[in-house]
């Protein structure tokens, strides 16, 4: 998939759930002590200007903004302090989540993983601090998330570190790193953004699913 002037192709995309503290607050979590991965399929995947297809029968399909990590080079048990020379570049990411499934099922695959429920875009951006960037999502110019990086629970050279323990990061691979509070639903008609400091808005439009 092309994103911007990067073809974006990852062997997987790895997902970090409460990763802001205010959402694990409105979602009835507690604060995670270490890291909770989750995988989304690459099948996910679309682009900027590209559609977000709803299932039917579900009352929450809910967006996630969130900030992408595209891995530029191999990484493998990676420390925190060279974690950011294996990144290419940040990216905007909607983490569309069928709420209930998540619920239901105690694992995220399928909520999560719907072709169509992981657009990116709309640039990748190399060198950008990733520490303190604003995060935003609208729905139809409304807002319904605004927060920063800065409050997020592990930061991006953490989650790396933390990652390559455990399997290795390829080039291509891309990580989303959390969503900030006011997650809510999308309708078949809306227009979701999200928008992130230095990379710009990705903007996708939501059908219902055949």
């Amino acid at each position: 998939m092309r994103v911007g002037e990067h073809e974006l192709s990852p062997s997987k995309i790895v997902g970090i759930g409460q990763n802001y503290r205010l959402h694990a607050q409105e979602m009835g979590k507690g604060i995670p002590s270490e890291p909770l991965i989750f995988f989304k399929p690459p099948s996910a995947l679309v682009g900027d200007g590209g559609v977000i297809e709803r299932p039917a029968g579900y009352a929450r399909v809910d967006h996630e903004a969130e900030l992408g990590v595209v891995i530029g080079k191999r990484a493998r048990r990676v420390r925190k302090a060279d974690a950011l020379d294996h990144v290419l570049g940040y990216t905007c990411v909607n983490d569309v989540t069928v709420r209930e499934l998540q619920q239901k099922d105690g694992q995220w695959a399928r909520a999560k993983g719907f072709d169509t429920f992981c657009p990116v875009g709309p640039r990748i951006v190399p060198g950008l601090d990733p520490s303190d960037l604003a995060i935003r999502c609208r729905v139809n110019g409304q807002p319904r998330q605004d927060s920063r990086t800065s409050d997020l629970i592990f930061d991006v050279p953490t989650l790396i570190e933390f990652i390559t323990t455990h399997m290795t990061l390829e080039p291509g691979d891309l990580i989303s790193t959390g969503t900030p509070a006011g997650v809510g639903n999308l309708n078949v008609g809306d227009v979701v953004e999200v928008e992130i400091e230095g990379i710009g808005v990705l903007t996708n439009r939501v059908v219902a699913r055949e």
